[in-house]
């Protein structure tokens, strides 16, 4: 068989070289315009659903700029403080109480917010912006009814990226993070490395932040955390400029840190 002149190979090639820069631009333009989808995973809840609740709550619908956020705030008669539950990328506040049982059962109120497209919220995210503005919104709400000394900012897995940046500009009593991230540049460089980071509109740099916050921190973590790695947390402890604890939960996953002792008996510390 006679091989290809080398005039014929070259053409070939340059096509194949085209076609895959071609295609990886695509693809890097498909991901930026809609990035949201592989980062939040928004269930709706209808206007009149009702919440499957045993503690007392109130229902709470907060107008911010182009869109409305539904709130779920469980009351306590004489609470010590109250929690700011900042949720991860697929809940929402049909399983708020859930979550919230091990505050209130320590004495705590509970605020829990659902992002833009989540549950009875409305609207949608197209930048990170939209987030902090959001939680800053929350935050003002809150303040309108605990003192800000009284305050207790909770972020988990998604929702630590904003915990982080909301108490570096505001003065809670302390942050909590559960399964937190140096950064959404970071994960992504770890999971996907063949993406640009510069096409990330949701940085979230925890790591730029938390050298601002001044209350006391706490990380939970699980070790086999199969979705945010575990040295996420050893390395983000390292930013702060603040009496810092890592509370390493052995065999840990992701989701699943309440349902262990070590977590149970330090968060009752914590919160004495």
């Amino acid at each position: 068989m006679r091989s290809l002149p080398l005039q014929i190979l070259g053409k070939i090639l340059r096509i194949l070289l085209y076609c895959s820069t071609a295609g990886y631009f695509s693809a890097c333009l498909y991901l930026y315009f809609n990035q949201e989808r592989f980062i939040f995973f928004p269930t709706v809840l209808a206007r009149d659903f009702v919440y499957p609740f045993t503690h007392p709550y109130s229902e709470v619908f907060l107008p911010v700029d182009g869109a409305v956020l539904a709130l779920v705030h469980f009351t306590q008669p004489n609470p010590k403080g109250v929690v700011l539950y900042l949720h991860g990328n697929a809940e929402n506040l049909a399983s708020a109480e859930a979550v919230a049982e091990r505050f209130i059962r320590r004495g705590y109120a509970v605020v829990m917010p659902d992002y833009r497209g989540y549950g009875k919220s409305t609207g949608s995210l197209t930048n990170e912006a939209m987030l902090h503005q959001d939680a800053q919104a929350v935050y003002a709400y809150v303040q309108q009814h605990y003192r800000e000394d009284q305050i207790i900012i909770y972020g988990q897995s998604l929702g630590t990226g904003l915990a982080v940046r909301l108490a570096a500009t505001t003065a809670p009593r302390m942050l909590i993070l559960e399964s937190p991230y140096l950064s959404m540049q970071d994960l992504v460089s770890q999971k996907q490395p063949y993406i640009p980071l510069f096409l990330l509109k949701y940085p979230l740099r925890s790591d730029e932040w938390l050298g601002t916050v001044r209350c006391p921190l706490y990380l939970f973590h699980g070790t086999d955390d199969g979705l945010i790695p575990y040295h996420s947390s050893e390395r983000l402890q390292h930013y702060s400029t603040v009496p810092t604890q890592l509370i390493s939960i052995a065999g840990g996953g992701h989701s699943n840190l309440v349902n262990f002792a070590l977590y149970q008996a330090s968060l009752d510390r914590m919160l004495r």
